[in-house]
């Protein structure tokens, strides 16, 4: 038997880049914090590399982003919850306000609909 002669393997050329600055480069781009163009001339990485990092990393960061149905709609019935609190109590002042003061400023300031909400609550509380 002859011996065999072992071939060598070619080296590769490129430089070795981790998953998180391929992400990070593809965000700047995404946000429009830079361009292609001079996110290739600032990390010295060709156009076609990045395109190809933002096809195939593409899927990642919107399945990152993605939320489902039901929590994005539990998200938003807090939301309201939360926006209501802040709206009742600011309500609230405002009664107080036109009590010590004895000028009625909600009427002439704030939409119609606000204005008789504070009515309302005006008159449940001189019950």
């Amino acid at each position: 038997m002859a011996p065999t002669k072992t071939k060598t393997c070619r080296k590769r050329s490129g430089k070795e880049v981790s998953f998180d600055f391929k992400l990070s480069v593809i965000d700047e781009i995404s946000n429009g914090l830079i361009s292609l163009n001079y996110a290739s001339k600032k990390y010295n990485i060709s156009r076609s590399t990045i395109d190809y990092w933002m096809k195939k990393l593409s899927n990642y960061t919107s399945q990152k982003k993605s939320v489902s149905k039901n929590d994005e709609i539990r998200k938003l019935k807090e939301k309201i919850e939360e926006l209501e609190s802040i709206k009742d109590f600011q309500q609230d002042i405002i009664v107080e306000f036109e009590k010590v003061t004895g000028n009625e400023l909600s009427k002439k300031y704030l939409p119609e609909c606000l204005a008789n909400e504070i009515a309302r609550k005006k008159k449940k509380l001189s019950k």
